[in-house]
């Protein structure tokens, strides 16, 4: 990749943890260090050495008590980076499953201010997607929630459902991030909550698909009510629509 100058930009890496304790020091080993300045993890209340794997890591580490959630995680993480002067904040998910290596893709157009956000998308490619491992009712279903997502919100993306993301501090800022739900539907939340702010370049970047047993995946029906949840947020953006 050509050297971009970080113009004074802190890139802040932020790690919603539960349960990683097998994969989190290869994912930060993965991390590029000369493009990130800082690393936060945040730890949902895992049951295994996440938290002592973190610290020896030399991460700053954020402990909830109880289970939050991803959402809820998120939640903290984001709020977190900005308290410690972020201007752009880079989810990776420490279960491996996303590939850390491409962080400089992924904060580039930032970086340049042609975009708002960039998502990491296993569907700009699609048959990468399933020789990654991906379920093919996963791929079906990602496909299907994607096509009602774009004709709703106006977007052409091809995958809403990627937790490989970055964003800047301005819309993270200006985004009512604790109104949104504790639960996996979160990723689409601050999409919507985007659209309505009027933050609509949004970028995308191809990443590669990774699944395997130390992944974190939700299983069939975890993922039924997490489609159902997306179509529920869909609607609520329509009637939100309509009362404007």
């Amino acid at each position: 990749m050509e050297n971009i100058n970080k113009k004074n930009k802190k890139i802040i890496a932020i790690l919603p943890a539960y349960n990683a304790a097998k994969t989190l020091e290869p994912t930060v080993n993965d991390i590029p260090p000369d493009w990130v300045d800082e690393i936060i993890l945040v730890d949902d209340a895992s049951k295994d050495e996440t938290v002592a794997i973190a610290k020896k890591l030399g991460l700053i580490t954020f402990v909830h008590e109880k289970n939050r959630g991803y959402g809820g995680n998120q939640k903290t993480c984001y709020r977190e980076a900005l308290a410690a002067g972020a201007d752009i904040v880079v989810m990776v998910h420490p279960d491996h499953q996303y590939d850390p290596k491409l962080i400089p893709e992924i904060v580039k157009p930032l970086l340049l201010d042609e975009a708002d956000a960039v998502f990491g998308s296993r569907m700009l490619n699609p048959k990468n997607a399933i020789k990654g491992g991906m379920p093919y009712w996963k791929f079906t279903a990602n496909i299907f929630l994607t096509a009602i997502e774009n004709a709703i919100l106006g977007f052409h993306l091809s995958e809403y459902h990627s937790g490989f993301r970055a964003y800047s501090s301005r819309v993270l800022c200006t985004l009512p991030l604790e109104e949104n739900s504790d639960d996996f539907v979160f990723d689409t939340e601050i999409i919507t909550q985007m659209k309505k702010a009027g933050f609509s370049r949004i970028k995308e970047i191809s990443i590669t698909t990774r699944y395997f047993p130390e992944a974190s995946m939700i299983g069939f029906w975890k993922s039924t009510f997490y489609g159902l949840s997306i179509l529920w947020v869909m609607i609520k953006y329509l009637l939100w629509k309509i009362k404007r």
